[in-house]
């Protein structure tokens, strides 16, 4: 059993007390006073799903603080291995009528510029994935992501 199912049971305990003594205190009071009992049992619950929601919040935002702070990206943005292959598999079925295309229309001269156009694609694509390829930093570009002056 972990600490915070701990915590639930100990809270779903005085929860259940309280509402045994808005029930009790409807029977000893009447029916004039069970609007109040209930709208008072309700804001103790309303008070309750506020807390647990601010906690939340505030470890999800302290997270992302944490992995910012390490300066990493977050789970969801990182390119998975899946997808840097894929890339390079198209960009290379792309090359084949690409080449094809600038052979025709300029020879030799038209197969560099299409082939420079794929490396270039790669390489920028590569530096993307991993900000780090190139000595961490790419020219023009600070570390902290801004632009340099």
């Amino acid at each position: 059993m972990t600490g915070r199912e701990t915590s639930v049971d100990a809270q779903d305990t005085e929860l259940k007390k309280e509402l045994d003594a808005a029930l009790k205190a409807r029977r000893e009071l009447g029916e004039e006073y069970e609007s109040a009992l209930v709208d008072s049992f309700l804001e103790k619950v309303d008070l309750r799903i506020d807390g647990a929601v601010e906690r939340r919040v505030r470890r999800q935002f302290a997270e992302q603080q944490v992995a910012t702070a390490r300066g990493g990206r977050a789970a969801e943005e990182r390119d998975s291995w899946g997808e840097r292959f894929g890339f390079g598999i198209v960009s290379l079925v792309l090359a084949i009528p690409l080449s094809a295309i600038g052979t025709a229309h300029a020879d030799l001269p038209g197969l560099i510029v299409t082939w420079a156009g794929i490396v270039g694609v790669n390489v920028v694509q590569a530096a993307r994935a991993d900000p780090n390829l190139f000595g961490g930093r790419l020219r023009g570009r600070s570390r902290e992501g801004g632009w340099e002056d």
